[in-house]
């Protein structure tokens, strides 16, 4: 039997994750499908409009085990994303890691990487860079410049990101074409972006057949944008405004521009606004943003390197049988509820108060909630 990894954020969960999940069950139809999924924060920056275990709940209606990808490994670069997740996927020894890209394939990928590995490559994304690109417009030209390969989208960089991380595993990664424009902010047909449905449900817009049930019922109960953290945020900067260059990716003097603006901005589109530049990307920016928000330092990403935990939010009766096997040969500790054994584990509780500001009640979640079981 097959052991199917996906690495994924669903924000929300949609009909195109359902299409993702229908191709790995046709071409292997008795599997294990893995999910690595980031809880209440997710890799671009921002909050997830909805929790790691509503989430959890609606993905195992099509698939068998969800394990979590820790805040410090989510909020961080592509590559250190890919690293964490497949560090995980590597330990419950997955065989196929399966994602979806607008335009690469695996030949593509992989001669991507042997590119990126080159001793040139580095001198050209820092030639770029010190052109005023920001730091994805960068990697993308000096890729085109040694294979003739456009890299542009998200999932196509984040695809790259994950060739790598595999490299030293024998996990073997599978593409599968994406049928929708990630960046969209318009609903369109069937499948749609999660970009177009986070904007419709901000603009009171009805998003009933763009997603599965569950999805639309939770979402009618309870949602989390970045815009509802604003007010904490700005206490936060006002509060360290001259340390702010102690938090993750508060670099290269941008702090000064944070000082400047602050004070007469009265949202978080505002403040982004006024403080981006062409060097920095949206996401780099709300990368940064949720790095202060919830006390995330250079200091912290430093001394989490690596994986210290598996942690379980749910699993069905074959995910079940299957940890119980697992848990056996794995070299990273399996968890199926919160200790205070792990450091990192205590810092998901932290940003998971953080995330819960608005639902106190719900925060005892975090460490009394044991595992989704369908």
């Amino acid at each position: 039997m097959k052991k199917i990894g996906i690495i994924c954020e669903y924000n929300p969960f949609h009909n195109g994750h359902i299409y993702h999940i229908e191709k790995i069950k046709e071409k292997w139809k008795d599997s294990i499908i893995i999910l690595v999924m980031s809880g209440n924060y997710t890799q671009r920056g921002t909050v997830s409009i909805l929790d790691k275990w509503d989430k959890t709940d609606i993905a195992l209606k099509y698939v068998d085990l969800v394990v979590e990808l820790p805040f410090v490994f989510t909020i961080q670069s592509a590559d250190t994303f890919a690293k964490g997740a497949i560090e995980i996927l590597n330990s419950l020894n997955a065989d196929y890691l399966v994602f979806g890209t607008e335009s690469l394939n695996s030949e593509n990928l992989d001669k991507i990487v042997k590119a990126q590995s080159k001793q040139n490559f580095n001198k050209l994304v820092k030639k770029y860079l010190n052109q005023g690109y920001n730091y994805p417009t960068s990697l993308s030209k000096a890729t085109y410049h040694l294979t003739k390969i456009k890299v542009s989208n998200p999932n196509d960089l984040l695809g790259i990101s994950y060739t790598k991380a595999l490299k030293n595993t024998k996990i073997k990664p599978i593409t599968i074409q994406r049928t929708n424009d990630y960046h969209s902010k318009v609903l369109k047909n069937k499948i749609t972006s999660a970009t177009s449905i986070r904007n419709a449900i901000k603009n009171k817009k009805n998003i009933k057949k763009y997603v599965p049930i569950e999805t639309y019922n939770y979402l009618k109960q309870n949602t989390h944008f970045d815009e509802d953290y604003f007010e904490y945020l700005k206490y936060k900067i006002i509060s360290e405004i001259d340390s702010l260059d102690k938090y993750f990716n508060v670099d290269e003097g941008i702090e000064n521009r944070i000082k400047k603006y602050i004070y007469d901005s009265y949202n978080l589109e505002q403040l982004i606004e006024k403080i981006k530049t062409k060097r920095y990307t949206y996401n780099k920016i709300n990368r940064m943003f949720t790095s202060i928000l919830c006390g995330f330092t250079k200091k912290d990403a430093q001394k989490y390197k690596n994986i210290e935990y598996i942690r379980v939010l749910g699993f069905n009766k074959k995910g079940q049988k299957y940890l119980k096997e697992i848990k056996k040969t794995s070299k990273i500790p399996i968890i199926t509820k919160y200790t205070k054994k792990y450091s990192l584990l205590a810092f998901e509780l932290k940003v998971s108060y953080i995330y819960y500001l608005k639902e106190k009640d719900k925060v005892k979640i975090e460490y009394k909630h044991k595992p989704i079981i369908k």
